[in-house]
């Protein structure tokens, strides 16, 4: 099965920050499962994705440790202007269903955070490569690393 194949047309996706890296920095593992996802779903309109500034934040850390500014403004640039996806902010509501999702899940805060925001921004699946938010309940959670080919 490939990774568009667990994702209905026109469902909303919540996106993790590990995909978004995964696609930014064209990630020889996991840039190939993307594609057909960004390429086909994302770019043409049938689906839409969320992400919160929790992406944000954590897609700017390693070109801003190793100083590649143009990867910080492609990076930034990309989340905060492609057709396809919403960023959202952490709003009070986001904060206290994160609070709840990291008590019930023990989720890291920054990871509640995300599904918090997909939940409520109306995303329908929750795109990830954390095996660990399988615990989650709340919204079907896909994981990247799934769709990886059988190693010969």
């Amino acid at each position: 099965m490939k990774l568009i194949d667990a994702i209905p047309i026109h469902a909303r996706v919540g996106l993790d920050t590990a995909p978004l890296i995964y696609w930014l920095e064209s990630d020889r593992v996991y840039q190939p499962i993307l594609v057909e996802l960004f390429n086909s779903r994302f770019n043409v309109g049938l689906n839409t994705a969320i992400t919160s500034v929790v992406s944000l934040a954590e897609v700017l850390v390693k070109p801003l440790s190793t100083g590649q500014t143009n990867l910080v403004t492609g990076h930034r640039t990309f989340l905060m202007t492609a057709k396809f996806l919403s960023l959202s902010a952490l709003t009070p509501a986001i904060a206290e269903k994160g609070a709840e999702l990291r008590a019930r899940h023990g989720l890291r805060l920054p990871d509640a955070f995300q599904i918090a925001a997909a939940l409520e921004d109306g995303a329908s699946i929750f795109l990830t490569n954390d095996v660990g938010h399988r615990r989650v309940t709340e919204i079907p959670i896909v994981v990247l690393r799934d769709f990886l080919p059988p190693n010969p």
